[in-house]
């Protein structure tokens, strides 16, 4: 038995302790522990959906994951870093790359750099097809010879060329 049933005025007391704490909630309490436990039946009965017990476990199983490999606490700091940086972002900072982005866009964002873009990928990729079988013979006979071949020569001047262009670019 316990103490409470063991005293022989223990349902009388417990009927005051109860009376006590009727008396002494307002209405503005009663509304808000009844709305409380409102919120908490409704948080209880969306965890009885099948499909949300399942996102809290995976949740709960990323979460889990996060903290042993300390990726939680890396998380963290870089929301506390965006939440810096958004909170020490003037207006007008915000303006200019709000700027930056749209002309990077204007700019980048067309079917003219996809393509040359597409191209590009695709000369890389066939280069190092085409030459992933060279066996480079060696010495310096060898390089003079590779140099006497047009295809070569040719190379060099369009990667001169280009080069040449892109210096007049960043000068102009």
């Amino acid at each position: 038995m316990s103490d409470i049933d063991s005293r022989p005025n223990a349902p009388e007391e417990l009927d005051r302790l109860i009376a006590a704490a009727g008396d002494a909630m307002t209405d503005q309490m009663v509304g808000r522990l009844s709305a409380t436990l409102g919120n908490g039946m409704e948080l209880l009965d969306r965890l009885n959906d099948e499909d949300t017990r399942d996102a809290v476990h995976s949740l709960l199983d990323e979460l889990t994951a996060l903290h042993r490999t300390g990726g939680l606490k890396a998380t963290f700091e870089l929301i506390h870093m965006i939440s810096a940086m958004r909170n020490a972002m003037t207006d007008s900072m915000v303006e200019r790359l709000a700027q930056f982005v749209e002309h990077m866009l204007t700019n980048l964002a067309n079917e003219e750099i996809a393509d040359l873009a597409h191209a590009a990928k695709e000369a890389v990729n066939e280069a190092v097809r085409e030459s992933a079988d060279y066996q480079a013979p060696g010495g310096i006979m060898a390089t003079l010879k590779m140099l006497g071949d047009p295809k070569t020569q040719s190379s060099i001047v369009f990667l001169r060329t280009l080069a040449e262009n892109l210096r007049k670019s960043e000068l102009g």
